[in-house]
């Protein structure tokens, strides 16, 4: 039986989230606009500096920072930026991103997964339309990135995701 288009692009970006290097959770994002991937992004290390895999051990993991907090602590590039970064503005106005997290100790999807606040604030200026986020290997979540811009957690001071 032939696969579901969306299921089709989460594959692809679940695939993505295997080049990974993250000790705590691995992320893959595809930029889809027109039925075309425009990029891809993984959870990594800006390129020339050390990855968590390669110094075996995550700072945010061993500061024992929930899940969705001081982001600024953590090594890596998400897999969001990275595929924004890796595109063209005009090619993500109306796109839609597609975006699996897989726990790394479990190998487990990760539970209500949402891009974190500032990859959401990247999300909105790319012009991204919206967000669709594997739940199972078959079922996924679909956020309208208009969500984002209403639902500002930056005013009530939430954490976490």
């Amino acid at each position: 039986m032939r696969r579901d288009k969306m299921n089709y692009y989460l594959d692809i970006a679940e695939k993505v989230a295997e080049r990974g290097t993250c000790i705590r959770r691995n992320w893959g994002a595809i930029i889809v606009n027109h039925d075309e991937i425009v990029s891809t992004g993984y959870v990594g290390a800006p390129r020339g500096r050390k990855n968590c895999c390669d110094l075996n051990y995550c700072t945010r993991e061993k500061l024992k920072i929930p899940r969705g907090e001081r982001y600024e602590l953590c090594r890596s590039v998400h897999a969001e930026q990275n595929a924004i970064i890796s595109a063209r503005r005009k090619d993500m106005i109306g796109a839609t991103l597609f975006l699996v997290g897989i726990d790394y100790a479990s190998g487990k999807y990760v539970k209500g997964a949402r891009p974190c606040a500032l990859c959401k604030r990247m999300i909105i200026n790319a012009g991204i339309q919206q967000v669709i986020i594997r739940d199972t290997k078959d079922q996924y979540t679909i956020v309208d990135v208009s969500e984002f811009v209403e639902k500002d957690e930056t005013l009530e001071g939430v954490l976490g995701y």
